[in-house]
Parts: C-alpha cells; structure tokens; sequence
C-alpha cells in the first residue's frame, strides 16, 4: 500500500500536500452509528493490507454494554477490514496531520460481514442494480447545538450566543439566530471543506439552537459516508467553540426534535431517467408503486429510523413531526411528501426517520420499503390534501412496538437479512430493557407522594 495517497480523493491529497501524514484513523461504523476501530502511524498503515477487528463490535449497545449473539457463543473472532480508499478524509481539527479512512468489514472467508451496516446498505444498493436501477438520495440534517452539560441530570440548555443571550426558539429561518453562533458555523464550512464535502445550505430550524444542513443528492453509501463524517465534525466545530452538538432525537423538553429528512428517487442505471417520469414529464406507476410501499412497509422500519427510547418522544402532535403515512404533494404535514421539481427531479421524501439513526441503516431501511413497493407493484392510498398531522396509521410509537413490527416483516427480514435483524434486535432490546429500569424525574415528582 505505499502508493495509497494516490487512491485517495483529490481533497484527501490537498490536505496533505508539502506536509508529512502523521497518523490513519482505520474506521468501522458501528450499530448506533458509532466510529470503532485503531488509529496507527501512518508508515505502518502504509506497510499493511488489510486490519482485524473482534465481530462483537456489532453486539456492542449505546451505553457499552454487550447484547446476547442470536448465533450462539460469544467467541469473537476476528473480521477483516480493508481500507474503502475512495472514503479517506481529513481529520482537520487535530493537532497533527490525520487522515480517516472507512472500512469494508469480511469475514475470514471474504465475505461480507451480513450485520455491518454499511454492508446492509450496499445489500439493499444492490438489489435496486440488479433491477437495472440506481437509487438517489439526498438528506437533510437536523441537529442542536446546546450548552455544555457534564452532569446527565440536569436538563439541556440552549447555547449562549455572540450576544450574550441564549439561543431563542421559533426562530425558522432567521439568518440573525445562526449569526448568534457563526463561529460553530464557519468552521463547519472549514471542516466540511478541508474534508472534500459539498454543503448544499444551512438554516436555522424551529428549535433554540437548531440547525439544518442540506446535502446534494448522490449516491446513497457516499451520502451515508459523509452523514456519518459530518456528525463528528459537527461536533468537533461545537467543542471548539464552548459548546456541543447533538443529534438526539429530541434533547430539549418543549422544543421540536431533529429529524432526518431522506429524498429519493429511482434512475435507470442505463440511460440515466428518471423512473419516476414518464416522456412527457407525467408521474409514472412505479413512482405511485414506490409511495405504496414506503406506507405498507415502514411500520416494520421505524425501530431503524427511529433507535431509541428518545426518538419516539420526536412523534407527538404539533411539533412538526409527522407521525403519518400519509402522502402528499408539497404537504409537510404528511409523513411522505412529494416535493415540487421538475420531472428529471420527481422524488420522495421520507419525513419519520429521526438524526439519532445511523445513516447507513436509516437510508438502507428508507430505500428497502421503497423497492418492496416497486416489486410488489402496489398502489398508494388517496393523495392527503388536508392537514395529516393528527392522522392515525398504525405506526409504532414506542421502541417496543417497533422492534416487534421489524421482526415480524417476513418482507424486511428477507431484503434487510435474518442476521442482520437477529443481532440488531439483540443490541436495541438489550438497550430498552436498561432504559426500563431507570427512573425518570417526572415519576419521581408526581407518584413518590401522590400515588
């Protein structure tokens, strides 16, 4: 691998340019979205071919417990991990000169890993290529940034701002609520340039401190790369600056919750059309098929939008999250939402997934409803003109109730993969039975004496 650096992006190569690579961070994405792996000087990654990591990182949960192996026995034995060049980036805000580098994750026999999530996206990829299809996305990222918190039982506070106010609410849109952290902001830009990464815009959201970050539409495992990077430099930008970010699902009580809006659409990997299209710009049935399968199959997928206790406190009324499934033309109300574009441009828009989910996972889940709908050639319930935010439909709303639904979808059990569901369950029943038996200040204060 001497010649490594020639295989990496042009801004991987710029960044390093004139200067001596210190050291490789060797990068696995975990269940939760979580970077594991080794770094190492950057002479002896370029001595070796391939690195090794125990499999139990997947069986690892949130608070560094480890959930039951559906397999069997507690072995862990070794996976290969071989470096993805095209994914190597910049880690600007450390002292030294840094690269990262994502890993592909074989077994001993050289195969994919089936649990890993970045393979389950490629999975789900691949069933769309041997279809002549190539799925496009594009997200938008929800996230807070809030006031330092060390002490776990004191509640989330907004930032303190230029002005020497924190942070206020109801804010959408002002571009005076983001100057108040411009800073934070300027060294995103930074980062996420240093790092080769195209921000198509920022904006405030509803939240006190809430900021949106819209990417352009690519290829779903490059975008799933680049969430999974910006979530650590987002938050990197933030500690420089006194403060933190966070992309739980809903860390301030009385705020709205951060989501992460998912595009799609469908091209023909031949031609390049959109299949959402017809000649003469009309909708097409297999754009009507996808909606159709996004409402009959995401129930079964929410537990990967939405994976944790805390993505279910997003789902209540009124606080622009909608808790539907629903379609509609430009109706932000609606769980599905069909944006105004022009045909090249007809896409989907998938509004229940939460920031808290790993990228990977949440776009895999996203797009396997979609291609189920497609297979199954299905049509969607009427177009909802009015206001769906107080529709009901038989989406889960609580962990439980998702993790049940998912297990139960012989459907997304077969395009997801048995494993896969097997130890992904595993990991997040584990964490909801921790969560059970914590508890909360409001039972405190309203059964101690009460009941």
């Amino acid at each position: 691998m001497s010649d490594w650096l020639a295989q990496t992006p042009e801004a991987a190569r710029r960044y390093v340019a004139g200067r001596r690579l210190d050291e490789v961070e060797c990068i696995v994405p975990d269940i939760a979205g979580v970077a594991r792996g080794k770094a190492m000087p950057a002479s002896k990654f370029a001595r070796q071919e391939s690195f090794y990591l125990p499999n139990s990182i997947f069986l690892q949960t949130i608070t560094g417990e480890w959930a039951d192996n559906p397999a069997g026995a507690f072995t862990e034995p070794d996976m290969i991990l071989l470096p993805d060049f095209s994914t190597t980036s910049a880690a600007p805000w450390t002292a030294d000169v840094t690269l990262q580098v994502i890993h592909d994750v074989l077994d001993q026999q050289g195969n994919p890993v089936p649990v890993a999530p970045r393979n389950v996206l490629k999975r789900i990829v691949a069933l769309y290529a041997e279809r002549g299809w190539r799925p496009i996305v594009a997200p938008e990222m929800e996230f807070f940034l809030v006031a330092r918190n060390i002490d776990p039982n004191q509640p989330i506070q907004p930032p303190m701002g230029r002005s020497g106010r924190r942070a206020a609410a109801k804010q959408a849109y002002s571009l005076s609520a983001v100057d108040e952290y411009g800073k934070v902001i300027d060294d995103i830009y930074d980062f996420a340039e240093a790092q080769g990464f195209e921000i198509d815009g920022i904006l405030q959201e509803g939240g006190a401190g809430q900021v949106e970050i819209n990417l352009a539409h690519g290829d779903p495992v490059r975008l799933a790369d680049e969430i999974f990077y910006f979530k650590r430099l987002i938050r990197e930008a933030a500690l420089r600056h006194d403060c933190f970010a966070t992309f739980m699902a809903k860390p301030i009580e009385g705020e709205p919750g951060s989501a992460m809006h998912i595009h799609h659409s469908v091209i023909e990997a031949d031609t390049g059309r959109n299949i959402f299209s017809d000649e003469q710009g009309r909708e097409t049935p297999a754009f009507l098929h996808f909606i159709a399968g996004m409402q009959t199959h995401l129930p079964a997928a929410v537990a990967l939008l939405a994976p944790y206790v805390n993505s279910y406190r997003r789902y209540v009324p009124d606080f622009a999250a909608p808790i539907n499934l629903e379609w509609g033309r430009d109706n932000r109300t609606t769980g599905l939402r069909v944006p105004i574009s022009g045909p090249d441009a007809r896409r989907v828009e998938n509004r229940l997934a939460g920031m808290d989910c790993n990228p990977y996972l949440g776009l895999a889940a996203s797009l396997a409803t979609g291609y189920l709908g497609l297979i199954q050639q299905e049509n969607p319930r009427a177009e909802c003109l009015g206001d769906a935010y107080m529709s009901e439909d038989g989406l889960p709303l609580n962990l439980g109730d998702a993790l049940d639904e998912m297990a139960e979808s012989d459907a997304m059990r077969e395009v997801l993969g048995h494993e896969f569901v097997d130890v992904y369950e595993s990991v997040k029943r584990n964490e909801y039975k921790e969560f059970l038996q914590v508890i909360s200040p409001w039972e405190r204060e309203h059964l101690l004496l009460n009941v």
